[in-house]
């Protein structure tokens, strides 16, 4: 007896861009199905590609098998089969395809299998196809009503059941982090989820997917999971995600244990590290509350990697082209083996508007080829050994929270200021937003008022400073003197905070009267803050144990800031010519705020530079 398979059809109410979210997540389905775990092996070949073994001891069987990596096209299809060395079948493949149908869509799951001998036969001839039947029917029908909305989860499930004691704890927890600021309310659906939530799920707590599933602000997420960490509630790792798979495959549980490096052993390469590419902060629950256990549910699973929406293996000299239904967008074309990469930006008014570019392989190099027509791919390997190709969103980092980002946070330097790196360590940041503010006059102020009023007025300044700069993502570096040095990972968060500041002064000024001036019923103003804004490469070090950047980029937003009036706001070019600043730039010109070019001479500079001048109304 050789092969046997069997093909199921399903139809579903929702289309293929919400169904395949949830029949292609292999590993939840596994874990859903209740497939156990497995050992990966990756074994390094001469040529710089990799082979996957698998293992598992299942019943009365040690089941060890070669792991061949699946073949997807996004929301259409997959295909994943396993060569077994040991156990009672010789081989097992799972084809998935869906495609649209009206409203819905038609999915078709084939399983075929090959008997190793007469066990493998007998287990064929009899429960294995029903019993895969009967599984998958019903996951299809829990994924069709979690699409629809009547589920609160995709698949039924059941965790672990906790002690009463572990019960109690999380309770407690759950007050203590809403009885904080970083709560928002959300502390009950995290406990939650970790307690009954799949595995799957929980190795690598994302706070920016939760946000974007959960419908609330990125932030409150972020705070959310941070203040469940000093709650004990969670833990929070730092993960160095391989530039290729975006996999992590080297973590610490401090930035003081931060390896410089790693390396990848499903893309065969050594990487470093780079705070705003790969070190990604993570979470997961603690150990106290629920253990998860090692293995594997699914080691290729295309939904395990959102980013790819194309992988296919080829032989040497093979040509496929497929049905493709990508989006427009940013891609990279590679081979999961080392090698080159080709970036394109594939738009509609574009050169290749008509159909996706070819992918070719060759020897040494890889490039974009022809396009095939409109809705296909063509994938074409030119050289001498088989290729994986791999087509890759570059927008990858959508749900990855990395350390420029969280380090960049208030709440994160308020809550982990103990977490620093090493001694004599620095790492590198790719692009930060660093804003320098001042008192303007501060000293005729102290000689003026005394030196007591004005270091209480100074203090409370820094009260409403630091809360625009929390409120839209930024935090506090370090006070000197009078002035004020904040970090934001985004630059149209740090002009935002600085507009924000500029807009407070005067209702500061209102409830602090000084001197008898003609400013207002009150009195003179108190306060004229001057602010500079600047983005550009850092590296981060540890200085009077905390994190602190330094580089050119310091230095030129600190020298803006002196170029500041007071009650404007000083702009450089890479700040205002950022496309996610200008649109904010023109929402401020409809109030009223000109963004008035100007320059100045600069120390380290041979001509005058040039900048922008935010100018309140007055």
């Amino acid at each position: 007896m050789g092969e046997r398979s069997a093909t199921w059809t399903w139809s579903f109410d929702r289309p293929p861009a919400e169904i395949w979210p949830l029949m292609a997540d292999t590993a939840r389905f596994n874990e859903a199905a209740k497939v156990p775990r497995h050992a990966i092996t990756e074994v390094p070949q001469p040529d710089g590609s990799v082979r996957y073994f698998g293992h598992v001891r299942r019943g009365p069987f040690d089941l060890k098998w070669r792991e061949k990596p699946v073949n997807w096209v996004s929301e259409q299809w997959f295909e994943h089969c396993r060569y077994f060395e040991s156990g009672p079948l010789k081989s097992l493949c799972a084809h998935f395809e869906l495609e649209p149908k009206g409203a819905g869509s038609v999915g078709h799951y084939r399983l075929s299998a090959e008997p190793a001998n007469l066990i493998g036969r007998l287990i064929l001839a009899t429960g294995f196809f029903p019993s895969a039947a009967k599984t998958f029917a019903k996951l299809a029908r829990d994924a069709n009503d979690f699409a629809k909305g009547e589920r609160a989860e995709p698949f039924a499930f059941e965790a672990p059941k906790p002690t009463p004691e572990i019960v109690a704890r999380v309770e407690r927890m759950v007050k203590e982090i809403e009885a904080s600021a970083n709560g928002h309310g959300l502390a009950r659906r995290l406990a939650d989820l970790i307690l009954k939530g799949q595995e799957v799920d929980l190795w690598h707590i994302r706070p920016l997917k939760l946000a974007r599933e959960w419908a609330r602000p990125p932030l409150e997420a972020i705070e959310l999971c941070l203040q469940a960490v000093r709650a004990g509630l969670l833990e929070l790792r730092w993960d160095l995600l391989c530039p290729r798979c975006r996999v992590a495959k080297a973590w610490s549980g401090g930035l003081d244990r931060l390896p410089e490096g790693a390396h990848c052993g499903s893309c065969n390469i050594d990487y470093g590290r780079d705070f705003s590419k790969n070190v990604e902060a993570s979470f997961r629950p603690a150990e106290a509350i629920r253990t998860l256990e090692t293995g594997e549910y699914c080691l290729w699973g295309p939904v395990s990697t959102p980013h790819i929406k194309l992988q296919m293996a080829l032989e040497p000299g093979e040509q496929r082209t497929v049905e493709a239904r990508l989006p427009f967008g940013p891609y990279r074309l590679r081979t999961l083996e080392p090698g080159p990469e080709f970036d394109i930006d594939w738009r509609p008014d574009g050169s290749h508007a008509g159909g996706f570019p070819a992918i070719c392989i060759s020897e040494d190099a890889m490039n974009a080829g022809d396009a095939a027509e409109a809705g296909r791919i063509r994938v074409e390997n030119r050289s001498s050994r088989p290729r994986i190709a791999i087509v890759e969103s570059r927008a990858w980092t959508a749900d990855a929270l990395t350390a420029d980002r969280v380090t960049a946070l208030q709440a994160f330097r308020d809550l982990f200021s103990e977490d620093v790196l090493r001694p004599g360590d620095e790492v590198s940041i790719g692009r930060v937003t660093l804003l320098f503010s001042d008192l303007r006059g501060s000293t005729a102020l102290y000689q003026k008022i005394g030196d007591a009023t004005a270091y209480h007025l100074v203090r409370d300044h820094f009260a409403f400073m630091a809360q625009a700069i929390r409120d839209h993502q930024g935090a506090i570096v370090k006070t000197i003197g009078d002035a004020v040095m904040a970090a934001f990972a985004r630059p149209e968060d740090g002009l935002q905070a600085a507009v924000a500041i500029q807009r407070a002064v005067g209702a500061f000024n209102r409830a602090h009267p000084v001197g008898d001036g003609p400013k207002h019923p009150g009195g003179e103003d108190a306060i004229a803050i001057k602010l500079g804004l600047h983005q550009g490469p850092c590296i981060v070090v540890t200085l009077n144990d905390r994190l602190d950047y330094f580089g050119s980029t310091v230095n030129l937003a600190a020298r803006l800031q002196g170029e500041s009036h007071g009650g404007d706001i000083v702009l450089s070019p890479e700040i205002a010519e950022d496309p996610a600043v200008g649109p904010l730039l023109v929402r401020l010109a409809t109030e009223g705020i000109e963004a008035a070019k100007d320059q100045a001479a600069l120390k380290g500079f041979d001509r005058p530079f040039a900048f922008r001048r935010l100018i309140f109304p007055a």
